[in-house]
């Protein structure tokens, strides 16, 4: 006991002096080892040694940031903010981020729901910037007198003081997406859906129902065949990690535990479109559809739910002249695409972008029209302007002398700056497998003739189908975090880049625009198949499938987790899984 003491002390002090530098204690005890680990935040020394402000001083200094989320986007921000001169108010109807990508491992038990999740004030103590947290959703955003209204999340009595008024300076939405339905009838009623870690809890213990239900015996075999069939809505990511890893639970776990069923399990896969991942490789698309064959799970593509029922889903098949047909099932999964929460619509509404889908930003992530207000992940998506649009003043920044042509030293003066403000043009060359701009103009007709200048309309033509190249980015938390990593690193040089600005040239007016653009980098993605096979889609069209990208995907989802923490429960999961299997319990 005198031992077990000793190490209770010694984790309380890690704990109240976070100062002290990283440590990794481990110690042996009678054949179990023990673990002790710290994580070192050297920073808050430097804090003690810059000058003592008064708390008005404080206020008058400091900007107040309100972040609306903590899902990847605001987590990132929230993480990889760095300046103390800012205040920062974070808004959430949760208190934690959760690792979304392994959300089909909890409904099946691979991994627990504790396991994914970090809370946010957790991350938050960590910070040299003054954070305050309020667990509460956002009802409404004042644009124009720089308010938010909320309303508290959390269920007991506030004495009337539910809802509240937040002011802000900047204001970041990092809401995230509710799932879209298509106003399908029936969905929201009868069908799970898969974006919260509440909902991975309810589908695992929504698949142990069933099982238990089929198993009882006043339950006719053509009720259990009903009740045992597994439906899953959507033939993306989502939607094919979930079906392969319920099939996995099935066949490796819950067979052994109902075998008196186990034949009478079925899981279908409904798709609209011609294949499953149609956003990946094709070579994984075949791949995926060949291996869901061979495991028995049913892919019915072109198939569009039209109503779900208690008990039945009905389809249109648009491969046989949309006949509708009927499907009886015991659970449904909805799995297809994201939609616009109401406060956004609201929002939306105020800046005059009613008619869109989700909200619109510039190339730094600011919404359009509003100076103050900055969107990121599922929410928004960016409006990258057309060089087409701005083909005319680009000419005349570029024509210095005012010739009304362009010579070489003039063009090349504002290649980088074109590259940088319209990444179009890049991409562009890159399809048409051409090194750089001067083989693009060479397609022009005085330049093809041996004319060292260009006029206007060369110029226009040389660059007329640049803006085909133009592509919304995808709704994904690679996505997200990377615009969160990206707004804080502006947030923490703002000062410095309203003398210096960094960003391109401005073709419609004067100087330099503060900071470079946003741009994505893909780093690749993943797509879990079941059987420890997993397709994985890398950077340079690099296509790997099999037990290799397995545990290359085991490798990359350990590193990106928040904490040590997460890296250390999910680990453990995975080794628990190996070892006694997956835990079918229903709690």
């Amino acid at each position: 006991m005198r031992g077990f003491a000793f190490f209770d002390r010694v984790s309380r002090a890690f704990h109240d002096y976070p100062s002290v530098p990283k440590v990794l204690v481990v110690v042996a005890v009678s054949g179990c080892g023990l673990v002790a680990y710290a994580e070192a935040n050297p920073e808050r020394k430097l804090a003690s040694s810059s000058p003592v402000l008064t708390s008005a001083e404080v206020d008058n200094k400091k900007k107040k940031v309100v972040v609306l989320g903590t899902g990847w986007a605001g987590t990132s921000f929230l993480r990889n903010l760095k300046n103390p001169d800012y205040e920062v108010h974070v808004i959430s109807p949760r208190n934690y981020f959760a690792f979304t990508p392994l959300l089909p491992s909890v409904t099946c038990g691979t991994v627990e729901a504790r396991s994914i999740v970090e809370p946010i004030r957790n991350i938050a103590r960590k910070k040299t910037v003054d954070v305050q947290f309020s667990e509460a959703a956002c009802l409404k955003i004042d644009a124009v007198n720089q308010k938010i209204y909320c309303r508290s999340n959390v269920e007991n009595n506030l004495n009337g003081q539910e809802e509240f008024v937040v002011d802000y300076d900047y204001l970041i939405v990092a809401v995230g997406a509710n799932v879209n339905t298509f106003n399908t009838p029936g969905v929201v009623e009868n069908c799970h859906f898969l974006k919260e870690v509440e909902d991975a809890q309810k589908i695992r213990r929504t698949v142990i129902d069933c099982f238990e239900r089929a198993s009882l015996p006043t339950v006719s075999v053509e009720e259990k065949k009903r009740i045992l069939h597994f439906a899953v809505v959507g033939g993306g990511p989502t939607g094919v990690e979930f079906a392969a890893a319920l099939h996995d639970f099935v066949n490796e776990d819950l067979v052994k535990l109902y075998p008196g069923v186990k034949k009478l399990v079925k899981i279908t896969l409904l798709e609209a479109g011609d294949h499953i991942l149609n956003m990946f490789d094709k070579r994984i698309t075949a791949f995926a559809e060949e291996k869901f064959q061979r495991d028995g799970i049913n892919v019915k593509t072109g198939s569009m739910v039209v109503k779900v029922t208690e008990k039945e889903i009905f389809t249109k098949e648009l491969k046989n002249g949309g006949e509708v047909s009927t499907m009886p099932y015991g659970m449904a999964l909805w799995s297809t695409g994201v939609g616009t929460r109401p406060f956004i619509k609201d929002f939306m509404s105020q800046v005059g972008q009613a008619n869109r889908r989700v909200l619109a930003t510039d190339e730094w992530l600011r919404v359009e029209g509003c100076d103050k207000v900055y969107a990121i992940g599922d929410c928004a998506t960016i409006n990258q302007r057309k060089v087409m649009e701005d083909i005319a003043a680009i000419f005349r920044k570029a024509d210095k002398d005012n010739s009304g042509t362009l010579t070489v030293e003039e063009y090349k003066a504002v290649i980088n700056d074109i590259f940088e403000r319209y990444p179009q043009v890049q991409l562009y060359l890159k399809s048409k497998q051409m090194k750089n701009m001067v083989d693009l103009l060479k397609e022009t007709p005085d330049v093809s003739k041996g004319s060292a200048e260009l006029n206007i309309e060369d110029f226009k033509t040389a660059l007329s189908k640049v803006d085909s190249q133009m592509k919304n980015l995808p709704a994904t938390g690679q996505v997200a975090a990377q615009q969160g990593v990206y707004l804080a690193k502006c947030f923490n040089r703002m000062e410095d880049c309203e003398k210096n600005p960094e960003g391109p040239l401005r073709f419609r007016g004067e100087g330099r625009h503060r900071f470079r653009p946003f741009r994505y980098k893909h780093l690749g993605q993943f797509a879990p198949l079941g059987g420890e096979q997993t397709a994985a889609q890398l950077p340079g069209d690099w296509v790997s499938i099999g037990h290799s990208s397995q545990w290359l995907w085991y490798s990359v989802y350990t590193s990106k987790q928040v904490s040590w923490r997460n890296r250390a429960l999910v680990v453990s999961d995975w080794v628990r899984r190996f070892i006694w299997g997956r835990d079918s319990s229903r709690i």
